[in-house]
């Protein structure tokens, strides 16, 4: 008689266990690595058209200078 990981309640718990841990695994080393959810994008895009703003107020204030 062979004994199988499926055929007991503690089995599909071991294995239930055993997903969630390289599930958990696999999400920290995604955030150590520094992937970019989507959300993150928008962050981006809006810090992008920020720096665009800055660097026209840089412009305007120095011709300004340049007419003083």
């Amino acid at each position: 008689m062979g004994y199988s990981m499926y055929g007991s309640i503690w089995g599909f718990l071991l294995n239930i266990l055993i997903i969630l841990i390289i599930v958990g695994s696999v999400i920290v080393l995604l955030n150590r690595s520094g992937y970019a959810a989507p959300g993150d994008n928008e962050r981006l895009v809006r810090i992008e058209k920020d720096v665009e703003d800055i660097k026209k107020t840089v412009e305007e204030i120095k011709n300004k200078l340049e007419e003083i």
